[in-house]
């Protein structure tokens, strides 16, 4: 969730919450025991926390799948990250000339061949399509590629795979095929493939996965809520196997219009590549991407039975809500700060443990310093830990970027290198942490956190780890 600084978009005048946190929430936050562990005021003995050993209960990272603006393949998208390369650009999908801004984070020379046939390859909206193409690379990456998916039981496999704002294009061709032509000029199809829950239905369909399957949509914080959901139904012994991420396809007229309405987005024209400059002084707002980010994640049993490349572990995660305001963050970062807490919570995981965080990190005035001051809330030692901003490069994805952004963390894990945060010229003082400033730091990965926020006031956090059987 970011600041927007449109003056019609202002802060709710109640205060602050005072006294107990979240007093008047409906599901306050567990105080958890080993944060106490940290006060100086406290005498009493604390019990570390304890992961989860049940393999049924485990859940792994076994593939990951990708569509970017560095292209579809997850080795190359990290290695381009890691070179420090900016996919941000000049949009020439449309005419943009007349708009305040006018570059983005633009998918070029897209190509669905060999995983969408042809006549729903013209006929999708490219939100589903990117959709599609990365589930599928997804559960190549898995080893269930083509005839392998027979490997497992689809009754217990499932889809859920969010997205922000559904198939944007779509829509906007169908409300103005109903204002110059009428309703009759309509394509039947116009609401199934606005709908957000598509997505998931059609990778289900094409796959034949009858698990749980629909879609989450809560803005920019879309892929992390689905990871978590996708877990639970792991954990709870209601699936083997989830397919689980975002997608977004909203550089349109009318997405860049909407959010230009919003005066959320950067206008340096002049500089598009430098434009994404999370947590430098000179920041002037986001910068839109587009793509679609997925990992297949599964029960530690069940990848061990199927013989599964096991990447990485997923640990554990947390959503919440600062019931605050449609777009600005809370000045006391309460809800960010007790999102962070319950996720290592449900990970097992003390704070200390913690050495690496892909932060959301848009690149707007106010939303990335309420994120690092929420951050040292949890964290008291800013030393141990670094922090990177995978916006600075591809943009903000909207429901995508946890998406894009998991794999970048898993891959940090696994490659033990971190992508820098390009374009930071003139940082801001208040930050305290390593931000892997302009050039890659190698950096051995003991646990890492990954941050989205939405419009609305939604947290979410989902934690990773190496892989130790």
């Amino acid at each position: 969730m970011q600041a927007l600084q449109n003056p019609y978009l202002r802060p709710s005048p109640l205060a602050p919450l005072r006294g107990k946190p979240n007093s008047g929430a409906k599901c306050p936050p567990k105080k958890l025991s080993f944060i106490a562990a940290s006060s100086a005021t406290t005498n009493s003995t604390v019990s570390a926390p304890k992961r989860e050993k049940d393999p049924k209960k485990r859940v792994v990272v076994t593939g990951m799948g990708l569509v970017s603006v560095f292209g579809n393949d997850v080795d190359v998208y990290y290695d381009k990250l890691l070179a420090g390369e900016s996919g941000i650009g000049p949009i020439d999908r449309f005419d943009a000339s007349k708009f305040p801004t006018r570059f983005g984070g633009q998918i070029r020379g897209f190509s669905a061949e060999g995983y969408i046939d042809g006549k729903n390859d013209r006929r999708l909206d490219d939100c589903l399509r990117y959709c599609i193409v990365a589930g599928k690379k997804a559960l190549e990456d898995a080893d269930l590629g083509g005839d392998d998916l027979s490997k497992i039981d689809k009754v217990r496999a499932g889809v859920l795979v969010g997205t922000g704002m559904g198939g944007l294009t779509v829509f906007s061709d169908g409300v103005q095929a109903l204002i110059e032509r009428g309703h009759r000029k309509i394509t039947p199809f116009f609401i199934p493939y606005a709908i957000t829950n598509m997505g998931s239905a059609l990778l289900a369909i094409e796959l034949g996965f009858m698990g749980p399957n629909y879609s989450i949509s809560t803005a920019c914080a879309t892929s992390n809520y689905c990871f978590y959901a996708a877990a639970n139904h792991i954990r709870r012994g209601e699936a083997d196997l989830m397919i689980a991420g975002g997608t977004e396809a909203a550089i349109i007229p009318i997405g860049l219009g909407g959010f230009v309405a919003c005066r959320a987005l950067s206008q340096r024209n002049d500089d598009p590549r430098s434009a994404s400059r999370p947590w430098d002084k000179d920041r002037d707002g986001f910068v839109m991407g587009e793509g679609a980010g997925v990992l297949v994640m599964e029960s530690l049993e069940h990848a061990m039975k199927r013989g599964a490349p096991i990447i990485a572990e997923y640990l554990g995660g947390a959503v919440n809500c600062d019931a605050h305001h449609m777009t600005d963050p809370r000045a006391d970062g309460l809800g960010v700060s007790s999102c962070i807490e319950r996720s290592l919570e449900d990970a097992g995981v003390s704070p200390e443990e913690v050495n690496y965080i892909n932060a959301h990190a848009t690149s707007t005035l106010a939303g990335d310093l309420a994120e690092i001051n929420a951050i040292k809330k949890v964290f008291k030692n800013t030393l141990d830990i670094k922090i990177n901003a995978t916006k600075s490069m591809i943009g903000h994805c909207l429901g995508a970027a946890g998406g894009l952004e998991a794999i970048a963390t898993v891959k940090a894990i696994t490659t033990g290198w971190l992508h820098p945060t390009i374009n930071q010229f003139n940082p801001e003082p208040a930050v305290e942490f390593d931000t892997v400033a302009n050039k890659k730091k190698q950096h051995e990965i003991n646990v890492g956190i990954s941050n989205s926020f939405g419009f609305g006031g939604h947290n979410s956090v989902v934690a990773f780890a190496p892989f130790k059987p």
